[in-house]
């Protein structure tokens, strides 16, 4: 009876162990994917940048591989790529009675210079800028405008253009333009057209073109806010300008021709002696004058023999001329007159490094600036009303 208790204990014991570890589980399947392959659909990309929208009304300077040639023609592949706006100006004298004309511009820029090309209507080219004329008594005299008491000359001048930029901050001028340094009427009995002067801290580029004057370049001047002082004679003379000012030079530039003299207080010197010319050359017509300007690397000095040679009328032009060297020459330029248009064309570095000149160092900034157009006047120009702005079209 003990044995059989025994056997059955054993098998109920066995029974349980094989139900306890049951059979073993299968594992489940891991799931995988297919590598993924990638192709050039499926790469993931950033959306594109948008195409470059140049503002509203702005000056658009497109970037070219090759400068366009400064000689006043104006057809060189490089302007073909750069968009015009054209530039209303008014309120100046002459221009057959109008006052003003349209000026339209084109811009480009390579890798380290800026380029204009300027044109607009004007009916004369005015190179008869106030030159000697003999006399019936064999004396010299220069032909002025009768109605000029005094920086006004309206009738025998040249043509002219400028540019103003501001360099430091300018109050008003994005608005206002060149208005914010016109002082129109002040020191009338001396100056009629008023000063020029910013206020202080103030300060601005003029690009300042002379058509008899300028030899291949655009005159570079600059603007502050120097006030015409008249306590003084001598202060009088050293700010007449008020706040225009040129760019240093070196050498070069204009002079009126003058002949000289002793200076009576000083053997040694000698001073201007305004009753008579100094220099003739081979470059010009005696019996009109053209074209208003001696070359001074042709002038050839005058002796009252040859002076009283020359026949009665007999015109001599009253500046001689060379290209500046310095800053103040650092606009190269190249100009023609032809059916009543004048087309300019003139160029600069980006950046001059001169403290009186603007910067074009900031490619994605706007540029200010105001023009005038002078039809032969010596301070009454035409002008814009407000002012434009340069951009740079990214390369």
């Amino acid at each position: 009876m003990k044995k059989m208790f025994v056997l059955v204990s054993l098998l109920v014991l066995a029974s349980l162990v094989l139900s306890a570890c049951g059979v073993a589980a299968t594992p489940a399947p891991v799931v995988t994917e297919a590598p993924i392959v990638a192709t050039e659909a499926s790469v993931a990309t950033e959306p594109p940048m948008p195409a470059w929208t140049a503002p509203e009304g702005a000056l658009v300077a497109a970037p070219v591989d090759a400068a366009p040639a400064l000689d006043g023609i104006g057809d060189d592949a490089a302007w073909a790529s750069a968009t015009e706006i054209v530039i209303p100006v008014s309120g100046g004298m002459n221009f057959d009675g109008k006052g003003g004309t349209d000026v339209s511009i084109k811009a480009v820029y390579t890798a380290d210079e800026v380029y204009f090309l300027v044109t607009y209507a004007d009916p004369t080219e005015s190179w008869y800028r106030s030159p000697w004329q003999k006399q019936e008594d064999g004396s010299w005299k220069k032909i002025t405008d009768p109605a000029d008491k005094g920086g006004d000359n309206n009738t025998v001048y040249e043509d002219k253009m400028a540019f103003i930029w501001p360099i430091t901050a300018v109050k008003n001028f994005e608005t206002t333009g060149c208005f914010v340094a016109c002082h129109s009427g002040e020191n009338a009995d001396i100056k009629p057209y008023g000063n020029k002067y910013l206020a202080e801290g103030e300060t601005a580029d003029i690009w300042h073109w002379k058509s008899v004057r300028n030899m291949n370049q655009v005159d570079d001047q600059w603007l502050d806010s120097t006030k015409l002082d008249t306590s003084t004679p001598e202060l009088q003379t050293k700010t007449i300008e008020a706040g225009r000012h040129s760019d240093a030079k070196d050498s070069g530039g204009y002079a009126d021709n003058f002949a000289t003299m002793p200076d009576p207080n000083d053997a040694t010197k000698t001073v201007p002696d305004k009753s008579k010319p100094g220099f003739t050359s081979a470059g010009f017509d005696t019996t009109t004058g053209a074209p208003g300007f001696i070359l001074d690397s042709e002038k050839v000095a005058l002796d009252q023999a040859a002076l009283d040679a020359m026949p009665i009328g007999s015109y001599i032009p009253g500046i001689v001329k060379s290209e500046i060297v310095g800053d103040r020459g650092n606009i190269s330029a190249g100009w023609k007159w032809a059916d009543g248009m004048w087309t300019l064309e003139f160029g600069r570095k980006l950046n001059t490094g001169s403290e009186t000149d603007v910067q074009f160092s900031d490619m994605a900034a706007s540029y200010y600036f105001a023009v005038a157009v002078f039809e032969n006047a010596q301070v009454r120009h035409a002008f814009e009303n407000g002012a434009s702005f340069l951009v740079f079209q990214p390369k």
